[in-house]
């Protein structure tokens, strides 16, 4: 009999797997209006599982276990909600929640929590707590907010999926374009974030990126789904996620890209990225998700900095700049185009950059100046750079990261405390 710690971590992992299946299930049988109540019983059945399983040991079949227990919890809640039309919910209950269904139950679901209506934040949140599991407070610790902050948000979506009568249906193949794209995005949305952490104290959190590829994949379950578009944003996440790996040291310091010991990338997800970048070009529409993921692959297909393709890479940023332009791929653009034509001309573009975009990137503006003036030689500028980058850094270890760059140069940092960051738009991901 496994130990109550190792129950525990079994409980945890299968909940996490099983969760959005099951939330998606009893929703698609009492409706979107039920969302609350649904997301209760779930979490009911997990707690049952906590109290029991460590005693009475694991059942033979746990996920068949969650799933009626959750439906019993639901069918308890609406008797005691005195819910109307009690008879037809108390029906619904009574068919169990076929895995075969679970897969269209679950598409049906992300594209309600997805609908283009609601603010991108809430539906990031809402994804992660309806069809991923996580909790309130695992949703606020992601994203650096206060657990009422998140309660609120959630509170103020559910509000608007009844106001606004947002139904659980399976999108219209007309409508589909659009609304694969609002899809996108908030999957975008929450796979930047776990790839690069806006704050805190960990730069990756893996747990937000593995969410973004399940969700991505489950698309590809649906014919109607089995789009270009849909290849470019999964070959995009799978050439990102394979750095992971490199992008901290033994010690779990941050490192840049040219610093990543590229041996340590995920080879098995590289040509996973690959095999879905060559299915995103059968469609005649190209979108940013096909240019980022072409970005992605010449980092993938090179040995090193030196071998990278910088003239390629630069051009996708010039083309994807142009449509659809962000603060990020600007200053993006002029780092790729200063391996091309020199850190001087690096400099000069970075000037030309708005006051918006400066504010919005922040400290990415004066860390991608400092590495340039590195290249120069003007190593006083690049410590002062590189300073100002540490200032305005909201996350932990590119704090260190750019204090060990200072220290590279010859000079410590100053013993004095940081300015305060300059108030600005904030990075464009929730």
């Amino acid at each position: 009999m496994a130990s109550p710690c190792e129950t525990h971590l079994l409980i945890e992992g299968l909940f996490r797997r099983e969760a959005g299946r099951l939330v998606a299930g009893l929703v698609r049988r009492l409706g979107l209006a039920q969302l609350d109540l649904v997301e209760d019983a779930v979490h009911d059945a997990l707690l049952d599982a906590l109290r029991q399983w460590p005693i009475r040991g694991v059942p033979a079949e746990p996920a068949a276990w969650l799933c009626a227990v959750a439906q019993r919890r639901a069918r308890d809640r609406l008797r005691r909600a005195r819910v109307r039309e009690r008879d037809r919910d108390d029906a619904a209950l009574a068919t169990a929640v076929a895995p075969a269904d679970a897969r269209d139950d679950q598409l049906m679901l992300l594209f309600a929590c997805c609908d283009p209506r609601l603010p991108l934040g809430s539906r990031v949140a809402l994804a992660l707590k309806s069809l991923c599991g996580f909790s309130v407070r695992e949703i606020a610790r992601a994203f650096l907010a206060s657990e009422s902050a998140i309660e609120q948000r959630l509170v103020r979506c559910k509000r608007q999926i009844a106001d606004d009568g947002i139904e659980l249906a399976m999108v219209e193949d007309s409508a589909l374009p659009a609304r694969l794209g609002a899809v996108g995005d908030v999957l975008y949305a929450l796979f930047a974030e776990g790839h690069a952490a806006s704050g805190g104290a960990e730069p990756v959190r893996e747990e937000l990126v593995r969410e973004a590829i399940r969700l991505g994949e489950l698309l590809l379950e649906h014919e109607t789904l089995r789009r270009p578009e849909t290849h470019a944003l999964l070959a995009l996440f799978w050439l990102h996620a394979s750095r992971i790996p490199a992008r901290t040291d033994e010690a779990g310091e941050l490192l840049a890209l040219h610093e990543q010991d590229r041996t340590r990338w995920d080879r098995a997800a590289i040509a996973r990225g690959f095999a879905h970048l060559e299915r995103a070009a059968g469609g005649a529409a190209l979108t940013r998700w096909h240019l980022e993921a072409g970005i992605a692959a010449c980092h993938a297909a090179a040995t090193d900095s030196t071998t990278t393709d910088w003239r390629r890479i630069a051009a996708y940023y010039d083309r994807l700049c142009a449509a659809w332009p962000s603060p990020i791929a600007c200053l993006s653009r002029v780092i790729a185009r200063a391996e091309v034509h020199g850190p001087e001309s690096g400099l000069l573009e970075l000037e030309t950059l708005s006051d918006a975009d400066r504010d919005a990137i922040g400290h990415r503006w004066w860390a991608a100046r400092a590495e340039l003036l590195v290249r120069t030689g003007d190593e006083e500028g690049a410590r002062a750079a590189f300073r100002r980058a540490r200032a305005l850094a909201p996350l932990e270890a590119e704090q260190r990261l750019f204090a060990r760059r200072v220290r590279a140069l010859g000079v410590d940092l100053d013993p004095e405390p940081s300015p305060e960051p300059r108030p600005g738009p904030p990075d464009p991901r929730p």
